[in-house]
């Protein structure tokens, strides 16, 4: 049988990228990932020689998490950005998936105690960086607006605006955004993020500041909230990277932030990121050109 053009497409990739980390074929690949002793006989506390010897790569699945993350309940089989991630580094590394059902902030603890080998979808924060470690940025998350019907914004100043009425969840990153580059504004702080959908869709409130996948998958689930807009003047982001558990051998760390770094510069990350905003009813044409993935 022919390969489809897809797959042949995917396998070009996997041999560009095992040429640029200079390490060929799946021996040359086995070789040059571990030193012979390593290989040998793994270190209990050297990731990447144990995920090898085991040919198991374990990583944190969070339920419902798109477009990160999603399980089809009938099938138990699992979707989304990071799963796509995922699955090209077991294609790579020439080993299965090992799912174990976690949280964002379990993640971290679950990284620290060792049940998992990987943490998608993560946010680098200074008190998160003391205890485990994080590879090379995957995207920068940026904030933005959704706004109503009939309301032009490119910037911050467009809503920094007395009359501007905005509404965000109270305690979140969102409402930390939204006081800060547009203290202007009269800002209405919700209980949740039901509530603030529901002050955009009653038309109480002109528009609502949030992340991008938390806008773009509102606006797909509800057309009719409006638009979604990255504001400049500042770009306003939070890191996107993966986590890793902190160990004195770095390779692992390393070799993630090279596959990274890579995914990112041929447009990979990209494709894989539109694709799991599908999952919520996201179209390609909606993704903002501007999303630096």
């Amino acid at each position: 049988m022919t390969q489809s053009d897809d797959s042949k497409i995917s396998e070009d990739r996997r041999d560009a990228l095992r040429y640029a980390l200079g390490i060929g074929g799946g021996a040359a690949l086995a070789a040059a990932l571990a030193t012979p002793a390593a290989a040998q006989a793994p270190a209990a506390d050297n990731t990447l020689d144990r995920i090898r010897a085991n040919k198991v790569l374990r990583i944190a699945v969070l339920p419902g998490e798109l477009p990160y993350f999603n399980k089809d309940l009938a099938s138990g089989t699992w979707s989304g950005f990071s799963i796509e991630m995922a699955n090209d580094l077991a294609k790579l590394l020439d080993v299965k998936l090992e799912y174990v059902e976690s949280t964002y902030g379990n993640s971290i603890l679950d990284l620290q105690a060792n049940k998992i080998d990987l943490g998608f979808a993560l946010n680098p924060t200074p008190q998160r960086a003391l205890v485990v470690d994080f590879t090379n940025l995957v995207f920068p998350h940026p904030f933005g607006a959704m706004l109503r019907k009939g309301l032009e914004a490119r910037t911050w100043a467009d809503i920094n605006k007395p009359e501007v009425k905005i509404a965000v969840d109270v305690g979140s990153a969102n409402e930390a955004v939204a006081r800060r580059f547009a203290p202007n504004a009269s800002i209405k702080s919700l209980k949740s993020r039901d509530e603030v959908m529901l002050e955009m869709s009653s038309g109480r409130v002109d528009c609502v500041v949030n992340a991008l996948v938390l806008g773009l998958t509102a606006i797909a689930k509800n057309p009719n909230l409006g638009t979604y807009k990255i504001l400049q003047s500042p770009s306003v982001t939070i890191a996107s990277s993966t986590a890793v558990r902190r160990e004195p051998d770095k390779r692992w760390r390393d070799f993630l932030s090279v596959w990274i770094d890579y995914n990112r510069g041929v447009g990979q990350m990209r494709e894989w990121f539109v694709k799991g905003l599908a999952l919520s009813g996201v179209k390609p044409e909606d993704v903002p050109v501007e999303l630096n993935i």
